[in-house]
């Protein structure tokens, strides 16, 4: 088969084309020829060795197609179910192995295409306005990034619970696009921290999501009301540096977090209950999934250089193999 290969850290042209074996089922896994792979912030910091990974590797965690071979002792799903995976490994390949507990089937009247898009910024979307902040009707919540992937569908979720948004973005066109999401705000991250105090009268933010990470991280803090919670799930911008944990203290005992998907989705039985809920958000019309770009696997590289540019606005996606819709 064909699969992207990085054999050295670097920039995006280390991200090679080649040929490799087919890879084989073990126990409790499946082989699922990938239609569509979906490109994350995580695969750019693998490639760059910020996470480390063994040498030579496949990168992609999230993608959607057909199960095609089983390993021993799996009942989850069948040979020919469409399914949808955040946690694959190497699915910037034509066929990549997944544990097929980790696999979920996804419903008739999603395409794969979008399936691959939402998976993983769709759960990210749901546990942090359900679970590490719910959001609730009348809070005031700041988006960064909010003409991404993730910001887009927490400006829609905000929306949808009754939220004030605030999104900010970097050019006026995102912040349009945030607008159009359910934000009921979009600024720049100039100034930002002011603005948000103007807006919500004073106090400032209940919860502020940053997926931006270091150059945002300070203002965050100051953007929250007193008892507001900074939820710091990305680093788009650079890791964020240590902290005393007086300084939450002195700025109003706010609470920090850094969650990641894996804690919120650690079983078989919440993974699949959590997806139910937000494919039927996508069912429903709930949230509109926006997909900025495809690429063909071969240019898995320009996928990078485009998500690493800040100028996309939602998914970036590779296609490995032809779609059956």
């Amino acid at each position: 088969m064909k699969a992207i290969l990085v054999r050295r850290t670097g920039d995006a042209s280390v991200l090679r084309l080649e040929e490799v074996d087919d890879p084989v089922p073990g126990p409790g896994e499946a082989v699922v020829r990938i239609e569509t792979a979906g490109v994350n912030f995580i695969d750019v910091y693998q490639r760059t060795g910020l996470y480390a990974r063994p040498l030579p590797f496949t990168p992609g965690s999230e993608g959607a197609g057909e199960v095609v071979a089983l390993g021993d002792g799996v009942t989850h799903v069948r040979i020919g179910d469409r399914v949808v995976s955040e946690t694959m490994r190497g699915t910037y390949a034509e066929l990549a192995v997944a544990p097929a507990e980790r696999l979920v089937r996804i419903p008739a009247a999603v395409s794969t295409d979008v399936a691959a898009a939402v998976m993983l910024q769709g759960l990210t979307a749901h546990y942090l306005t359900t679970s590490t902040y719910p959001l609730a009707a009348g809070d005031w919540c700041v988006v960064h990034a909010a003409a991404g992937g993730v910001g887009l569908l927490l400006c829609q979720l905000g929306a949808k619970k009754g939220a004030h948004v605030i999104g900010t973005a970097s050019t006026s066109e995102k912040q349009a696009r945030a607008r159009e999401a359910g934000a009921e705000h979009a600024i720049g991250y100039a100034g930002f921290v002011a603005e948000v105090k103007r807006l919500t009268g004073g106090p400032g933010a209940r919860v502020v999501y940053d997926s931006v990470g270091k150059t945002t991280f300070n203002d965050s803090l100051d953007a929250l009301a007193p008892r507001g919670m900074l939820v710091s799930f990305g680093q788009s911008s650079g890791a964020v540096g240590p902290i005393d944990p007086l300084v939450l203290s002195r700025k109003g005992s706010l609470f920090l977090t850094r969650p990641t998907l894996a804690h919120y989705v650690p079983t078989h039985e919440e993974l699949v209950a959590r997806s139910a809920e937000l494919f039927g958000w996508v069912e429903g019309g709930a949230i509109d999934v926006r997909v900025d770009r495809t690429f063909p696997l071969a240019e898995a590289a320009e996928a990078h250089r485009a998500l690493e540019s800040r100028q996309t606005s939602g998914k970036v996606l590779v296609k490995p193999s032809p779609g059956r819709r």
